[in-house]
Formats: C-alpha cells, structure tokens, sequence
C-alpha cells in the first residue's frame, strides 16, 4: 500500500532529533526495525481510517525506544521511576522495554501524550478494550518489512484485510509461541485474546 504522508516541518525535525537518539541507544538492526514498523504504522492508520498520522509514525519510531538497554538499566528505571512490575513481567525480561520506554519518554523526552505512550506501553502484550493506536502499533510490529517470522506473509494479508481477523491471529500466535516455549502469559494477552473470542 503507497503513502502519501508527509510530516510537518515542525514534525520533521522533531523525528530526527528522535533518530539521532534512537542511534545512539539502539543497535543498527534495532534501529531499521524502528524505522520500518514507523512506516507500518502509517500504512495501517490510513488503512483503518485513523486520522492522526503523525502520531500513528511516533509511536512505531519510538515503540523500542529501551529494547537495547541491560538488564540493570531496566531495573534502575523502574526503580527510580516507581514501576513496580508484576511477578510475570518480573521474571520475563522481553516484557520490560514495553514499561521502561514509557517511563523514559513520559519522564526524560516530556511527552505527555497518552493515547501514545499507552500504545507503547501495550506493544507487547496487548490488553483488553484497545485503542486504535494501540492495535495499530501491535499489527505494525508484526508486520514491519524487516520481519521474516515463519507465517508473516499470512500476518501482512490478514492485516491489509481486517484489523480483528489480523489480531485474532496475532494473539494466537503469541500465545502458541508461549506455550511452546513453556512461558507464562501475561493477562493483558490473555484478556485482549478473550475480548475478541467474546465478540465473535
């Protein structure tokens, strides 16, 4: 699907000050995964009819924003910023960058936009009773040109044609892949999966 979306001036260089710091913090394939679910991104809102562009791109640019820190960097954040994870984020370091992105962009980047930072803050597990955005950025992160899963063809046709079809289908996975793998599944995952079985 063609964009025809363009940034602002002022958006512009607000988005490379953002790619100048996700560099220094991120690693290159990080990085490009960034840019690429940021595109994602755009192609769905336009595609499910959300209006807000732009806000649709800066939540895919800075969804990873902490997914290269360490294990202590996470750690000290959420201690110093009073995140008090669950026992199953506790014990599942993946889940953390989810969190701790949040606390640096509400905390050190001032961005006080909710609709955003809970769209980051729920990129990985999901939740029931979703925003757009948040669903938005979910699909794109599964989406993005950089992903080479097995089944992601099947995951781009599914969310180029329905957003509930592409979500059913993203929560399954996700799940499968936990129980495979014998990890514990967060309730966020196991509600939003719930709520859709129920609207069926």
């Amino acid at each position: 699907m063609s964009t025809t979306f363009t940034l602002t001036p002022d958006e512009q260089r607000l988005a490379e000050q953002y790619k100048t710091e996700l560099q220094k913090r991120l690693k290159p394939k990080r990085y490009r995964h960034s840019l690429c679910v940021a595109d994602a991104a755009v192609r769905l809102a336009q595609q499910y009819g959300y209006p807000d562009l732009s806000k649709a791109y800066f939540a895919g640019l800075l969804h990873d924003i902490t997914k290269n820190d360490s294990e202590q960097q996470h750690k000290s954040r959420m201690q110093q910023y009073g995140y008090q994870p669950s026992d199953i984020e506790a014990g599942q370091e993946k889940l953390w960058h989810a969190k701790t992105g949040v606390l640096v962009l509400e905390h050190e980047f001032g961005i006080t936009d909710r609709e955003l930072l809970t769209a980051i803050r729920y990129h990985t597990t999901a939740r029931a009773g979703m925003t757009p955005l948040e669903e938005i950025l979910y699909l794109a992160d599964f989406i993005s040109d950089d992903r080479d899963y097995d089944g992601v063809q099947e995951m781009r046709q599914a969310a180029a044609q329905d957003k509930q079809t592409a979500m059913e289908i993203a929560l399954c996975f996700t799940i499968t892949d936990l129980v495979e793998r014998r990890k514990p599944i967060h309730p966020d995952t196991l509600d939003a999966y719930n709520e859709l079985c129920i609207k069926e």
